[in-house]
Formats: C-alpha cells, structure tokens, sequence
C-alpha cells in the first residue's frame, strides 16, 4: 500500500533553503498543512506557465535585433546580445526561396562556391516547416523578421514539452522543474538556435524510461539524434547501469528502438541511387563532415589554449577523442564502482557536460543541453544557479567579444584577456557542478532525490534493481524494505547535522 508519506509531492522550501528564502516573494515557505494537488492548477501546468513567462521574456530581450539589429550593420545585435541564427538562415540557406535541404545546394558565402545545409536531418525538417509556416511576400527583412517568430512559436512548444517531461519524471519532485522553467540561460538562448528541439525530444525520452516504456524511450533517443548528435551519448550510462543490473533486455530494446527510429529518418535522405548502385549523398554527409572539417572556435578550452600559446592546434580532432574517450572510462569506472548504482540523470548528466568541456566549439546554446539534466541530476537552488551565473556571464561576454573584434575603430566591447576569463569561468561553473554530481554518486547520502528513501526515480526498469556486477566487489542487493523504513542517521559523526535517511 502506498504510504501516505509517498503520496505527496516533495515541497523544495522544506529541503531547500535558497528555495525557502526566494519564496518570501510569493509569501513564503510551504506550510506543514499545506494541500497539494487540488484545484486546475497542478504543479505541471504552473511550471508551464512559468516556462513560457520566461521564455516570452526572452523574446523581448530579442526586440532591439529584431527591430534593426539583425539587419542593420554586425555590431548592434553583439552589444545588444540578443544575437539569433534563425533570422540569418532563413535566406542564407536558401529557405526563401524553396531550397529543398540535402538536395538542392545553396551559396557559399565564405568561398563563394556552393554548398549543402549542414544541420542533421530532423533540425532541417524543422526549419523547412518553420519556413512553410512563414507567410510570403513583403520585403526579405519583414520574412526573416517572421521566420524567427514562427520558429520561436515552435521553440516555445519545445520548452513547455521539457518542463512538462522533467516535472513528471520524478514522480514525487514535480518542483524540480522550476529549475528548468526558471532558468536564465534557457530564456537568453532558446532562439539562437533549434537545439530546444532535440532537448524535447531527449526529455521526452528520458520520461518514458522513467515509466518503464523502453522500446519508445529508445525510439526518442533517436529521433533526438537525429535532430542533434549528443542525444546519442545517453546510450552509454544506459549500458552501464543496465549491465550492473543485468537488464540487458531492456538495454537491448531501447539501443534497437534508437537504432531504427535514426534509420527510418535518415534512410530517405542518406541514399541516392544510380546506375552504379546506392550511394552515400553528399548533402546528407554534409552535417557529419562539418562537425569534423570545423576548426577550433568560441568557448572552448581549446580556443583558450590556442590563443594563449598561439599553436593552431591541428591536432584538435584527436585531443577530444582522446579525452572524450578518457572521460568516458572514468564515467563508466565510476557508474560500476560506487557503493550504490547512479542514478540514471546523473551519469547521463555527466557525459553530456563532458562532452561540454572537451568539444572544439561551445555555442552559447549549447547550455541547453544541459539544463533539464542538470534538474534531475542535482535539483539543488545554490549550486544549480552557481552554474548558471557562470552561463549568464559567458553569454555576455561572447556577444561583447565579438563587438569588440567586429567594430572597427570603436573598440566597443569586451577585449580578448576579458572573453579568455569567461570561457575559463564557463568551464570552472560546469566543471563544479559535475563534480558536486560525482561527489553525490560517490556519497548517496548527500545526494537529495534520495534522502526521502528514492532509489533512481527516472530510472524505469533500473529502479530498485539488484546489482548483479559491480567493479572491484560482490555485487550488492538493494533491499527494497530497507528504502521504505523508518528514516535513521546517516553515521554517528552526523549524529547532529539534521541529515536522514532510509538506509542503516
């Protein structure tokens, strides 16, 4: 029977203190009478409320690009910061005037030639749909101007689909996704780019694990794939918690779900046929060939290496698979060897931002990657908006770089040493936060979705599963009796701390 401990929502003001103080601004912290789940306004569709306040909040940071920034001279729309992709690619891929992607080639500014969309295959039927939507005629400024609306539309679809999945992926957290609806980073970056689509996607997933839906978990992962290529990374914490738990079958399942879901999008566009037989098209491959020709660029360590020692580093390609890979085993290492299993969002939570920090490129959007996985992984107010005032800074700081390196005389802006400082800052914020994640993996007393008794809440087939291998040791049974008892002090030296929990 399910006690009626479990039936409540966990209130974040009751277990966390910059949650209690900034609830002071709506009237403070929770009563112990307080009643949840009653009324039209659940938990859900208030976040959703929120998610999309703050997303139109964002769109009006937009306002001075959008009224002449974006077109009008380069510098306006970096002092400004509301710099937007979306705009510049409805005609500078060819979307005004019915290029079809992968097929038709479209110019190439920077070399003159011709070129194919270099976006995976489900971002350019994205993009193509947006561009249906976007009413024809008047001048090309009043299109693109349009273009970013309808795209931001759809966006804002996204956002309120990743704060609905993150709410219900812990049952008993819904609250957890304030961090997701709330932060800034989400709203200064959901229109740059079309990342927010691949998110919704891997969110989505990420819930159907959680409810132990594995064939359509793995179907998401890659649809999500193919609309960007890091979705694919939450394949390997799914192997190695399914591996410590033998559930190989479900493993089994979602790589095969991902696997067919990838090929059934890609198929139509990867293959050309002629006289000679199939072939690889080259509009497809341009993508794939892209993220590899791509040189070192903004907000990586690499850039911060290279403009420091002044070496090109043409060997950048194999310096981050060689990390990645070195990353990666120590992720697995630490998925087999800590004295509990992980929970799912924190191993995937993990590799993300490893691959965060050792990649040739860091677009300011790219920090949406990692806000839901950040909710679920270490749903904490202090250490959740350490990391994302570190994000805010390098937002600024890029945009106020490139008005420096792009007007002229004026010099308006943020000098090389400043724009150095921010990305190390951007690297130290999410650096921090992965290791407080790796610490709670290491430590499960301090980790706070399990303090109530949880095992992995998202972890669908995973939760409360027996290990059956663990490096370095026996493998280790989770007695689910003793999640479910009387709640005991972690250790006789915290005997005073406050500190519960389920386990002896």
């Amino acid at each position: 029977m399910t006690s009626a401990r479990e039936d409540q929502p966990v209130r974040p003001t009751a277990e966390d203190e910059v949650a209690a103080a900034g609830s002071e601004v709506i009237g403070g912290p929770a009563g112990r009478r307080a009643v949840f789940g009653g009324g039209w306004w659940t938990a859900a569709r208030i976040i959703i409320a929120l998610a999309i306040g703050m997303f139109a909040l964002g769109m009006v940071q937009k306002l001075p690009c959008y009224d002449s920034g974006w077109f009008f001279g380069a510098t306006a729309q970096y002092t400004h910061a509301c710099y937007s992709d979306i705009p510049h690619l409805f005609s500078g891929r060819g979307f005004d005037m019915g290029v079809v992607p992968y097929f038709d080639r479209i110019p190439d500014s920077v070399s003159g030639g011709m070129r194919y969309l270099e976006y995976p295959v489900l971002t350019g039927l994205f993009m193509e749909i947006a561009s249906w939507l976007t009413p024809g005629g008047g001048t090309i400024q009043q299109r693109e101007q349009l273009y970013w609306l309808v795209n931001a539309g759809l966006l804002m679809v996204c956002a309120a689909v990743v704060v609905t999945c993150v709410a219900r992926t812990h049952r008993r957290r819904p609250w957890d996704a304030l961090l997701v609806a709330l932060s800034p980073a989400l709203a200064l970056t959901a229109t740059i780019n079309w990342d927010l689509f691949a998110v919704a996607l891997l969110a989505a997933a990420m819930l159907q694990w959680s409810r132990g839906r594995t064939l359509a978990a793995g179907v998401l992962i890659g649809l999500a794939t193919a609309a960007k290529l890091y979705p694919l990374l939450l394949l390997g914490p799914l192997f190695i918690l399914c591996w410590r738990a033998g559930r190989w079958r479900a493993f089994g399942r979602t790589a095969a779900g991902a696997a067919v879901a990838w090929l059934v999008v890609n198929l139509p566009v990867m293959l050309t046929h002629d006289a000679s037989g199939f072939h690889i098209r080259e509009g497809w491959a341009r993508f794939y060939t892209f993220s590899q020709d791509r040189p070192i660029d903004f907000g990586s360590i690499w850039l911060l290496i290279s403009q420091r020692t002044g070496d090109t580093l043409e060997n950048a390609n194999t310096y981050t698979a060689l990390l990645m890979i070195i990353g990666c085993l120590a992720i697995a290492a630490l998925g087999l060897y800590a004295p509990r299993r992980p929970r799912l969002a924190q191993l995937a939570f993990l590799v993300v931002a490893l691959f965060v920090l050792t990649n040739k490129v860091y677009s300011p959007q790219y920090v949406l990657w990692l806000i839901p996985l950040a909710a679920l992984a270490r749903p904490k107010w202090r250490d959740f908006l350490i990391w994302q005032g570190c994000e805010v800074i390098y937002y600024l700081a890029i945009w106020m770089y490139l008005a420096y390196t792009s007007g002229g005389d004026k010099h308006q802006g943020l000098p090389m040493e400043g724009y150095q400082l921010a990305v190390v800052l951007h690297l130290l914020g999410t650096a921090y936060l992965c290791a407080v994640v790796v610490r709670d993996v290491l430590l499960p007393e301090r980790d706070v979705v399990r303090q109530d008794g949880s095992d992995d809440p998202s972890g669908g087939v995973l939760d409360r599963a027996p290990d059956v291998f663990v490096l370095g040791g026996a493998a280790r049974t989770h007695d689910v009796a003793r999640f479910e008892g009387p709640y005991v002090r972690w250790g006789a030296g915290r005997a005073d701390s406050g500190q519960v929990s389920p386990i002896e």
